[in-house]
């Protein structure tokens, strides 16, 4: 790295799926925040899918170069061929002197120091919440990347302290960088932007409590169902539950909504635009997510960011996000039950617990998250 001049820093965002999601927002929440930096921070250059190629190149204002991948990459498993083989040639193409991977896995040679991160480490803490295929290739990804990494980006303390505990990483090479929320996309909600979501959702004034996220098993969905049906079950006018999101892959889900007595009301509309979810999320009398656990929690931090009430469980880095301006409660559907009836019932605590979230919301920033990559960054460069 010459002296004085930034590192040249190649971005792999072809992990981006269509869907956004987990890793959508923070790749796209880091790439903004980079953009804004002052050029002499930072020398980028970035590829993505080709569908996303044109929005990086705005979203990045020409700051950066921005590189279409091959049609191919929008597979996975072309794409992980490629990653090992196409991307390092692309890195020498740009004269990149660091290559970051923003999902778990990177080149096993790359011809450049190599930072990826590891979002979480629940494939070791919670693998009965995986199938089979999944646990096994996550797991060896984490692995190999603690092994070939220069050095290694977590979003949480939780999840460094994690692959510390279980894998022997070293402390030395982890950096913590958490998640921002981006304060215009999330934002308390004008009445005009929750009746609009609740005539979609054909809720009308009902309440209703939020749920926004995958359908995957480490989620705890169904004892979120079986919670909110024992919480609301005798209410004269009882709150629906509003589960928003992708699928996944959650069998247990469709069991437990079978449950559901005929008089409560459930709606899953799937994917929400994501202009509707400052009023999906802001016009809820609770978002609740009772995860096993994170290696982040962004859906809580957006929920906050929105002025709603959450309630999550105290597992692995929900605290770190949380503080003491969200309601926990455990895993168990009968306490989910209690703590949420609890919550429903005293509308001042729900007050309280809006302000105070939406409050620390605003210590959640990508420019912060972006700064610790940067210095990450030079610091591999100098190697």
């Amino acid at each position: 790295m010459t002296a004085g001049r930034p590192p040249r820093v190649l971005v792999d965002a072809t992990s981006v799926p269509a869907d956004r999601g987990g890793v959508g927002r923070y790749v796209d929440g880091l790439l903004g925040a980079l953009g804004r930096m002052d050029p002499d921070r930072v020398d980028l250059a970035v590829v993505a899918q080709r569908s996303d190629a044109e929005r990086y190149s705005r979203m990045l204002d020409n700051k950066a170069e921005v590189i279409a991948g091959p049609a191919a990459v929008a597979h996975r498993p072309a794409r992980l061929a490629w990653e090992q083989t196409g991307l390092p040639l692309l890195a020498q193409q740009v004269g990149a002197q660091v290559l970051h991977s923003p999902f778990y896995t990177c080149p096993l040679r790359a011809g450049c120091p190599v930072t990826v991160t590891v979002h979480d480490a629940t494939f070791f803490t919670e693998p009965e919440h995986y199938d089979n295929t999944k646990r096994t290739f996550f797991r060896s990804a984490i692995k190999t990347s603690l092994r070939r990494a220069a050095r290694v980006i977590v979003p949480s303390k939780a999840t460094r302290d994690e692959l510390i505990r279980l894998l022997d990483a070293d402390p030395t090479r982890i950096d913590v960088a958490y998640h921002g929320v981006d304060q215009a996309a999330f934002h308390a909600p004008t009445e005009e932007e929750k009746a609009r979501v609740r005539a979609r959702l054909g809720l009308t004034d009902a309440g209703y409590v939020a749920f926004l996220g995958a359908k995957e098993p480490r989620k705890n969905v169904p004892n979120l169902i079986r919670g909110w049906a024992r919480a609301v079950a005798d209410w004269p006018h009882p709150p629906a539950l509003v589960l928003a999101g992708g699928q996944g892959h959650d069998d247990e889900i469709d069991r437990a909504v079978a449950e559901v007595p005929s008089h409560l009301r459930l709606l899953r509309p799937g994917y929400l635009r994501y202009a509707d979810l400052p009023g999906f999320l802001g016009g809820a009398l609770v978002a609740c997510y009772p995860s096993f656990g994170e290696g982040f929690g962004l859906p809580i931090l957006e929920a906050m960011a929105c002025a709603t009430p959450v309630l999550t469980t105290p597992r692995l880095s929900l605290p770190e996000v949380g503080g003491d301006a969200v309601a926990y409660t455990t895993e168990d559907a009968d306490r989910i039950a209690t703590d949420l009836a609890d919550l429903l019932h005293d509308e001042p605590r729900r007050l309280t617990l809006a302000k105070a979230g939406f409050d620390r919301a605003k210590e959640f920033t990508w420019a912060s998250s972006a700064e610790v990559h940067v210095t990450t960054w030079k610091r591999v460069a100098a190697l």
